[in-house]
């Protein structure tokens, strides 16, 4: 019994034995581990954040009628550049009914108002002479007369008045009838112009399209919307993780969807105070302006990318991110640099501006280091 004991255990020992042997032998056939190698090169990095937006005209000016009517005639149509002045459209006034009673009553009253001045004067003028002739005789005092020269004076004053009155009363009834008057001239209500000169970016009204004046009550009817094309910005929203990263006068680099292979150069030069809740995040307004030495016609609405320049750094000396390795403890950066034919070893690095791919190197290594890949190079496997 125990001499069968005796040989089982040798023989657990002999296979245990030989399977170390036969596994030591697979592994002397293995290929050893390759690690590849990266050096550094020269690239031009640049850090930036993206706002979403379009391009708009720094001011668009609206034109309004200043007094209710229908659309007569339009002279322009969008797109067309306009002056100052210029005639855009005429207007038809429709006299509102209770304004034409009124204005008529009020020039009834401003002749009744003319006649008993005309008769005042008339009786002053009268006292007046009389006055004057008795005091030439020496019948009356000079008192007495100073007061009837003085009553004439005022009934003369009050007469001119009068006439003022009825004029403007009759101007007034002119204007709600017609929208229009003597000696108005270039002035006439029923003529809408041009308030600057710019491109007519919409005419949203058409001809026989019943329109209202603006006033403190109502906005009014936009006959037509002018802009200066040249003058143009991007108007944007940045979310607020990255509202604290940049500041005013930053470049902008603005692509444009509906111009393909472009980039207009701009400068921020707004950033809102206060953020707008949108969508369950906070919204920053931002504002750049367009340089004008692109003659590229970019149309008012476009949507548009805004990529806001935090860092720059040109022909730097650079390796990609995913080299660099991070100390455990103190969190340094570092990087293995090859020494030998597969020997690494841990050079401290210091970096500069990173734009998620590449990182600039300022110190550590040079533009010959070979640094580790960290994944492996395996060898195929054998089928």
């Amino acid at each position: 019994m125990k001499k069968s004991v005796t040989i089982v255990i040798l023989a657990v020992i002999s296979v245990v034995f030989i399977g170390s042997l036969y596994y030591l032998y697979q592994k002397n056939l293995e290929d050893p581990v390759v690690y590849a190698t990266e050096s550094p090169s020269k690239q031009t990095i640049v850090k930036k954040t993206v706002a979403t937006g379009s391009i708009v005209p720094r001011e668009e000016v609206l034109i309004k009628p200043n007094i209710p009517g229908i659309i007569k005639e339009i002279l322009v149509e969008a797109g067309e550049f306009v002056e100052a002045g210029q005639l855009l459209a005429q207007i038809e006034v429709v006299p509102n009914a209770s304004s034409l009673v009124s204005a008529r009553n009020n020039i009834q009253s401003a002749r009744t108002n003319l006649e008993t001045a005309k008769l005042t004067l008339e009786n002053q003028q009268s006292i007046y002479e009389r006055q004057k002739t008795l005091f030439e005789k020496g019948v009356v005092s000079a008192n007495d007369f100073d007061n009837s020269q003085r009553e004439y004076n005022q009934a003369v004053q009050n007469y001119k008045q009068q006439q003022v009155n009825l004029s403007s009363n009759q101007q007034n009834y002119d204007i709600v009838k017609t929208g229009t008057t003597v000696g108005l001239g270039d002035n006439a209500t029923t003529s809408v112009r041009a308030t600057i000169t710019g491109m007519v970016l919409e005419v949203p009204v058409k001809e026989g399209n019943q329109v209202i004046e603006s006033n403190n009550f109502n906005e009014g009817t936009t006959i037509a919307s002018l802009a200066n094309v040249d003058d143009m910005i991007f108007e944007g929203k940045v979310d607020e993780s990255e509202v604290g990263k940049i500041t005013e006068n930053l470049p902008l680099e603005i692509t444009v969807g509906a111009i393909e292979n472009k980039k207009f150069d701009a400068t921020l030069d707004y950033i809102a105070p206060k953020g707008i809740a949108e969508n369950g995040a906070i919204q920053f307004e931002i504002k750049g302006t367009l340089a004008k030495n692109d003659s590229t016609f970019i149309r008012a609405g476009l949507s548009a990318n805004a990529s806001i320049i935090l860092e720059r750094a040109d022909d730097v000396l650079a390796i990609k991110e995913a080299l660099v390795q991070y100390d455990s403890k103190t969190q340094e950066p570092f990087v293995e640099v090859e020494t030998s034919d597969q020997k690494f070893e841990r050079r401290d690095v210091k970096l500069g501006v990173s734009d998620g791919i590449y990182v600039e190197v300022l110190d550590g290594i040079t533009e010959d280091s070979k640094i580790k890949v960290w994944n492996a190079i395996k060898p195929p496997l054998n089928f």
